[in-house]
């Protein structure tokens, strides 16, 4: 078990567009809703055989939210946007990977 990509615990916070995951090496990570769902990897945001984004950032609104978030195995969450979207998987290690507070 890697303890940097094992969360403890995964916040919502409304009040200031934020989800929040605490992992279990002791690091807080703090991300913006937006630049969360601007990661998704589903194959409506990003062309399967290329690589190619097909999500256009400007079509993602600041004000977007985390409706809700789902664990997916012990791998990810799915997480339900106030736009409707709801296909893409986030794992642990691509969060974690994508710390705005750490360089890879």
């Amino acid at each position: 078990m890697d303890l940097a990509t094992t969360p403890n615990e995964i916040e919502l916070r409304s009040s200031d567009r934020t989800l929040r995951i605490y992992w279990a090496d002791d690091h807080a990570t703090v991300y913006k809703t937006r630049d969360v769902r601007l990661m998704c990897r589903c194959a409506g945001c990003v062309d399967e055989m290329t690589g190619k984004p097909l999500l256009d950032p400007a079509t993602v609104p600041d004000t977007i939210e985390a409706s809700s978030i789902e664990e997916v195995g012990n791998y990810g969450i799915r997480i339900q946007w106030s736009s409707g979207h709801n296909t893409g998987i986030y794992t642990w290690e691509r969060l974690r990977k994508s710390d705005p507070t750490q360089s890879s």
